[in-house]
């Protein structure tokens, strides 16, 4: 894809949405895990924490290029996706799901900066890479732009989400039309979609993207059922 391709420019702002609604976590990840440092060393704690975290990121986005070649392996990445998309939609636990150790030494804080953003960022990778169409360019922007939001992006993410929900739905939504995407284009389905079904290019990412929605909405309001209130019927009269 070159510049002049609306296709390049339709995956730029896939990459930014999928940068602003999955980058929010780890930003905040960050700020707890320094957030015991001294004043003068918490800057530097998410200097090299961000580091870190970019360099394992461009690790796992090489792995998931090289590995996405491979058949069925761009359907594996889209059924991951699509749970991705489905848990998105999920109410957030108690404490907001952030169980992460602040640590009072710059290497402790560094260290668990980066451990739970090697688990937090697979979701990220995966949809970058899926959106990306095998541009290394587009991938590339993908981990510069991430970078900000991981630094500065927290609050202003979190903020939004909180104010205007549809932005998770939304979200959610382009995971799956990204799965979808990826599931059309894998190595063992692309050919015979294009020469016999071509219809399915566009159907496939539509259904995986009510798959996400409607999924992610009934199990979300299964959970808020499952809690009941609790009724304080006083002393029982004797």
């Amino acid at each position: 894809m070159g510049f002049d391709s609306p296709q390049f420019w339709v995956a730029v702002v896939q990459i930014i949405a999928i940068d602003i609604v999955l980058g929010g976590d780890n930003a905040v990840v960050i700020a707890l895990a320094c957030r015991r440092l001294p004043e003068k060393q918490r800057n530097l704690g998410i200097f090299w924490g961000v580091v870190g975290a970019i360099g394992l990121r461009v690790i796992l986005i090489f792995f998931a290029l090289s590995l996405l070649t491979v058949p069925y392996l761009k359907i594996a990445g889209a059924c991951l996706l699509i749970w991705i998309g489905i848990k998105l939609l999920q109410p957030e636990p108690a404490g907001n799901g952030h169980e992460v150790a602040a640590s009072t030494t710059l290497i402790g804080a560094i260290k668990t900066i980066i451990i739970a953003d090697a688990v937090m960022s697979l979701d990220n990778v995966i949809a970058i890479a899926g959106a990306a169409k095998d541009s290394m360019t587009l991938v590339i922007f993908g981990l510069v732009f991430s970078v900000p939001i991981i630094v500065w992006g927290s609050k202003l993410v979190l903020k939004l989400m909180d104010r205007y929900p549809i932005t998770i739905v939304i979200g959610a939504a382009l995971l799956g039309w990204i799965a979808g995407d990826m599931a059309v284009t894998d190595t063992v389905t692309q050919d015979w979609i294009i020469h016999n079904a071509a219809f399915l290019q566009w159907l496939i990412p539509v259904v995986t993207v009510l798959i996400v929605i409607i999924t992610g909405k009934r199990l979300a309001a299964y959970a808020q059922n499952r809690i009941e209130p609790v009724v304080d019927l006083g002393d029982k009269p004797r």
